[in-house]
């Protein structure tokens, strides 16, 4: 297990370190701006070494064990494809339907295999809605340092408690390629992950949980939706409320709860403060799997109803400070 964590931090390591100097040669550079949260340009595109890393992984596990080999194919052209599409629009701006309508197919290529080879059209079914959704939590969460990859580790670590024989090396070396991203990204950002490694991540992290509910029976599968509070609630409290005010909620803003509280407390205590967060999260998701079936679902409530207490929060203070 070392060695498969130690190789896959090591791939994105070197990866990360190759992408940057390809963005600084290309002047693919973020430039600070009132709808960004960072004030340094910054060269972006680094999260290619998380996909590359992924690839690796998925390409490795579908040689070892033949009988997941579909299923793996399917999850590994889906992450090309999403990671495909962000590469080029980190290049040159593409319009987000179409790249909403590339992670739709990546999701219905992962739904297809589930049902065609597990027989399940319900997790196919929540297998192609949280593909695409996850997909785009995770590109409009990546806004300030560390905190796309950093909760993406810890997730995967959730995931691969529950993934079994096989999909928890793959959730194992989604940790490994983000832990070898992170230094450099956080606390100093000397590159950004980029719509390759965001949306790529989002997609992998659905992608390896809708695998693991093949092991699990339909009151545990819920359970891998804990580790995501923090995302979901910040991404679709701020979303509904961009909607409700007639806003182009497509483009891009700094209205999340994650970027009003960096403005004051910075990058670093932000990203802090939502892994501790998410790290509570998978202290309970461990202690609840050996209780009743209405426990773990008031425990579940319970993180979302927290999450959106503390958004809540928050942007009352911003409002209250402005």
């Amino acid at each position: 297990m070392w060695a498969w964590i130690g190789m896959h931090a090591a791939l994105a390591a070197a990866g990360t370190w190759l992408a940057r100097a390809y963005a600084l040669r290309s002047r693919l550079i973020d430039q600070p701006g009132e709808r960004r949260s960072h004030s340094v340009a910054t060269p972006r595109g680094g999260g290619i070494a998380i996909v590359i890393a992924l690839l690796v992984a998925t390409l490795s596990l579908a040689l070892k064990f033949p009988a997941y080999a579909g299923l793996a194919l399917a999850f590994g052209v889906g992450l090309l494809m999403v990671a495909a599409i962000g590469w080029v629009d980190d290049h040159r701006p593409l319009s987000p339907w179409l790249r909403l309508a590339v992670h739709a197919l990546a999701a219905a290529l992962l739904a297809a295999a589930i049902w065609l080879l597990r027989g399940d059209p319900w997790l196919a079914l929540a297998a192609f809605v949280f593909a695409v959704g996850l997909t785009n939590v995770w590109n409009f969460m990546d806004g300030i340092n560390g905190l796309a990859a950093s909760q993406a580790a810890l997730v995967a670590l959730a995931l691969a408690g529950f993934g079994g024989a096989v999909w928890s090396w793959l959730a194992l070396a989604l940790l490994a390629a983000c832990a070898g991203f992170l230094p450099f990204n956080f606390p100093r950002a000397r590159i950004f992950m980029g719509d390759v490694g965001s949306g790529a991540i989002g997609y992998a992290i659905a992608g390896i949980g809708a695998l693991a509910a093949t092991g699990l029976d339909a009151w545990h599968a819920p359970l891998l939706l804990i580790p995501l509070a923090a995302f979901m609630v910040d991404s679709s409290l701020t979303l509904l409320r961009r909607v409700r005010r007639g806003e182009r909620w497509w483009t891009p803003h700094t209205q999340h709860a994650y970027q009003v509280w960096a403005r004051r407390a910075g990058h670093v205590r932000v990203t802090l403060a939502y892994a501790i967060f998410t790290l509570l999260s998978l202290v309970s998701l461990h202690l609840v799997t050996e209780v009743r079936i209405g426990f773990m679902l008031c425990m579940g409530a319970g993180w979302y109803i927290s999450a959106a207490f503390l958004w809540w929060l928050i942007q009352r203070t911003e409002r209250a400070a402005s």
